[in-house]
């Protein structure tokens, strides 16, 4: 019995809303003529047009804008597309941040990091350094031996030995250039990256952190 009465009120609601429906009324007006064009669907006239959905008292249900333009659809585009890759790059920030907090406990742990890091590099900096100071002390050595041979053959060793000075001087000026650019990309990343932990610890980041500060709770 209640179920024969689910059914009869459901079928009773289908049959309001269709009532409802049929009672819409559709209109648009023509820019051109000024003629206000209705129908109980959407008049031929109205196509590619902006039109209100009314009721029978007149009042306004709903308004449907004109279909877009090229140039509007591109802009739509355009504008989502922008907005995905702003996502993209709040979900990339969440997980630089993310990383950020479980490399380091703290600040210091992040100067911790670079000195360490600065020592490494400035090491390979001084090894490079005393290469070269001794490759051009060992061919200033050999330019000195090669004035006795001016008038004459140059030995083979001598003129090797240059060769190979010339040769080590240039590749360890190579590695020491190569060390410098690494301390400074080192040293740009880890401020960087300390600036970004100082951000999340006043609350900025996308993360929380334990000490963050907490914003004034206002006072009652």
């Amino acid at each position: 019995m209640v179920l024969h009465k689910w059914i009869a009120l459901s079928g009773l609601s289908v049959l309001l809303a269709a009532s409802a429906h049929a009672q819409s009324l559709y209109c648009c007006q023509d820019a051109a003529t000024g003629r206000r064009n209705c129908g109980d669907t959407l008049p031929h006239e109205c196509k590619g047009l902006a039109y209100k959905i009314l009721d029978r008292a007149g009042n306004v249900i709903r308004e449907v804008g004109p279909p877009l333009t090229a140039e509007q659809k591109a802009a739509l585009q355009a504008e989502e597309e922008q907005k995905r890759e702003h996502e993209a790059a709040m979900r990339e920030q969440r997980r630089k941040d993310a990383a950020l907090l479980e490399t380091y406990s703290s600040v210091q742990d992040i100067d911790i990091s670079l000195a360490r890091a600065e020592t490494e590099l400035v090491k390979a900096m001084d090894l490079a350094e005393g290469r070269i100071k001794a490759a051009w002390d060992k061919r200033k050595k050999l330019e000195s031996e090669a004035e006795f041979y001016k008038k004459g053959t140059l030995p083979p060793e001598i003129a090797r030995g240059l060769r190979d000075a010339d040769d080590e001087i240039r590749a360890y000026s190579d590695v020491l250039k190569s060390k410098k650019a690494d301390l400074e990309k080192i040293r740009a990343k880890y401020a960087a990256d300390k600036q970004r932990y100082l951000e999340i610890l006043s609350g900025g980041g996308l993360l929380s952190h334990p000490d963050a500060k907490r914003p004034a709770t206002p006072q009652k």
